[in-house]
């Protein structure tokens, strides 16, 4: 059984679909409870939708009561929530700061918090993380959005030594640009704009073949290893040709829909 916080569109409905169409009983999670039940009603009889709203304890723990009750004990959990503001740093508003911590940092900690130990009781179970390429690198324009996938890179790897041989494992899918609402209005830089389904993918594939990290594309690992051997003003140079800046990108884009929904 498969739980999907932030399943309710985005990449999240992406991989509770492909979770689905794999043979998966699928719970999706989502603040927005409506597109939650209406994406499992899409789905079909192995898909049901609840209320979750990752910043609040009591709202993760009861979704993962519920989720339990109704459909039985949670295989994989998959941490998808996430939510990111653009622009120049000394812009930002502080309240979208916040937002993102609570959310991207915060939120990932509690599924991991309250998941795990359940997991491991049982001697078996599985948390995906969708954190993204600025978990290795940092965009002008997201230098804070960066800070919170570092933090949950940093995090997952302590945690994963902790639940070192208990049966549970821990995995992190670190895509490029997505062609989601949450990137709107930004550049992909050197690489190709991903479609929210290689993402799925990418989950259903670790899912059935864990490993820790996995980039999406393939060659961004490889790449940011590599240029971390390099000089720092040769690895400056790489870097700017190869990662977008996002302050220059997203000027003319309006996010002002998204940024309020999602960051209040």
């Amino acid at each position: 059984m498969v739980a999907v916080t932030g399943g309710g569109a985005g990449i999240g409905r992406r991989i509770a679909e492909h979770a689905a169409r794999a043979g998966a009983i699928v719970a999706i999670g989502d603040r927005d409870e409506q597109s939650a039940r209406d994406t499992a009603s899409a789905l079909g009889a192995s898909a049901r939708g609840y209320p979750l709203d990752v910043t609040d304890e009591a709202s993760f723990r009861g979704f993962l009561d519920a989720v339990a009750a109704d459909l039985g004990p949670i295989d994989v959990l998959v941490n998808n929530a996430g939510v990111m503001w653009v622009g120049a740093f000394d812009t930002e508003p502080e309240q979208a700061t916040e937002a993102m911590f609570a959310v991207n940092v915060l939120g990932v900690i509690r599924g991991v918090r309250l998941a795990a130990p359940r997991m491991r009781e049982r001697g078996r179970g599985h948390i995906v993380t969708i954190a993204s390429a600025a978990s290795k690198l940092a965009p002008p324009g997201e230098a804070s959005y960066a800070a919170t996938k570092h933090a949950v890179a940093g995090y997952l790897t302590g945690v994963r030594e902790e639940l070192h041989a208990t049966g549970v494992q821990i995995s992190m899918i670190m895509p490029g640009v997505v062609d989601t609402e949450l990137a709107s209005g930004t550049a992909t830089g050197a690489a190709k704009l991903l479609s929210p389904d290689q993402v799925a993918q990418a989950v259903v594939k670790v899912i059935r073949a864990p490993r820790f990290v996995t980039t999406v594309p393939g060659y961004i690992g490889p790449l940011v290893a590599v240029s971390g051997l390099l000089p720092q003003r040769i690895r400056d140079r790489l870097m700017r040709a190869m990662v977008p800046d996002q302050v220059a990108a997203s000027a003319g884009a309006d996010r002002s829909d998204y940024q309020k929904r999602a960051l209040g």
